[in-house]
């Protein structure tokens, strides 16, 4: 097993790539290839994947607009920590298993706090009430030039990301990976969003929220239609239950069209998978204000059941 970096934009995305130790050889007896590179097997996309406080910092220095005091909060509440470990864990379990396969992450390093990279910008307030999301571009973003930065990045993120997957080989798949906090805090997001936060996370109230559960399969769109894939799904739920976990089958948000989540899933029937889970299963220990350290063996377990089901993909 090696991995590389397929050509990063700092600021931007991370991209690595992972391919087990007979790829190359395999690539060879295949004869594929997309535009002289390597095809790839799988696609593991990261979207709300700028998780460190230097990402919030660095992006924020470049802005103009007046931001709400303390907003690094809101940052730390709402990215999601631990989704990029899980994610090279999954891939690197992958390729160990399975040596012929080839693996591309793309991690956002885009503060979804400015920009999400995981929204059609262009979907209304209606739209994103409907798909219980936040908005793309968030409403203390007031300055053309803020916009048009932000919107040059999001494009930029977007068009790497088609880059990848059109590299997927006729049988390749997407894992759509993220994390979320243990409860859902209703609050609502405007310009008073840190006060709210902390309001809400006060140890006398935290509790009082509804828990989310352990791993959530975003898959079913808001007429119930299950756009999951159900081979894989079944092997995730499996391997979870060894561990004590259980999946859940869109408890806690619809798949919608207002998210890209949604075009890649329509892009590629059956061969995309959308996973939530649950922040305090992979950080050591949970605290939504701060950048947290993950724990090497959580996210190591729930990489190595991520990989089991994935490889679903290719036994049916």
């Amino acid at each position: 097993m090696s991995g590389a970096d397929l050509g990063s934009v700092e600021g931007i995305v991370e991209l690595t790539e992972v391919r087990g130790h007979a790829a190359a050889e395999a690539e060879r007896q295949r004869g594929l290839a997309f535009e002289g590179l390597p095809p790839l097997d799988l696609v593991i996309e990261v979207p709300h994947g700028a998780t460190a406080t230097v990402d919030f910092t660095s992006l924020a220095a470049q802005l103009t607009s007046p931001l709400p005091e303390g907003l690094v909060d809101f940052f730390h509440v709402n990215t999601d920590a631990g989704a990029p470990e899980l994610a090279l864990a999954a891939a690197v379990a992958l390729v160990a298993a399975e040596p012929d396969r080839r693996v591309a992450i793309a991690r956002c390093r885009v503060p979804r706090t400015f920009i999400d990279c995981n929204r059609r910008i262009d979907a209304t307030a209606e739209e994103l009430r409907a798909g219980k999301v936040t908005p793309g571009l968030m409403p203390w973003i007031t300055t053309a030039e803020d916009r048009q930065l932000l919107r040059a990045a999001y494009d930029r993120y977007v068009a790497t990301v088609a880059g990848l997957t059109a590299r997927l080989r006729p049988d390749g798949a997407m894992l759509l990976l993220h994390t979320y906090a243990p409860r859902t805090v209703d609050v609502q997001v405007d310009l008073q969003i840190v006060e709210s936060l902390r309001r809400a996370y006060r140890p006398e109230i935290e509790p009082t929220w509804p828990l989310r559960p352990e791993v959530d399969v975003i898959g079913r769109d808001p007429d119930g239609v299950d756009h999951s894939p159900p081979a894989v799904v079944a092997a995730l739920r499996a391997e979870l239950a060894a561990l004590g976990l259980t999946l859940a089958d869109g408890a806690t948000y619809p798949l919608h069209s207002s998210t890209l989540a949604w075009s890649h899933v329509m892009a590629h029937p059956g061969r995309a998978l959308c996973v939530e889970v649950r922040r305090d299963l992979v950080a050591d220990p949970f605290d939504p204000f701060v950048q947290m350290k993950m724990s090497e063996d959580k996210i190591d377990r729930l990489g190595r059941a991520l990989a089991a089901a994935m490889r679903a993909w290719w036994k049916t």
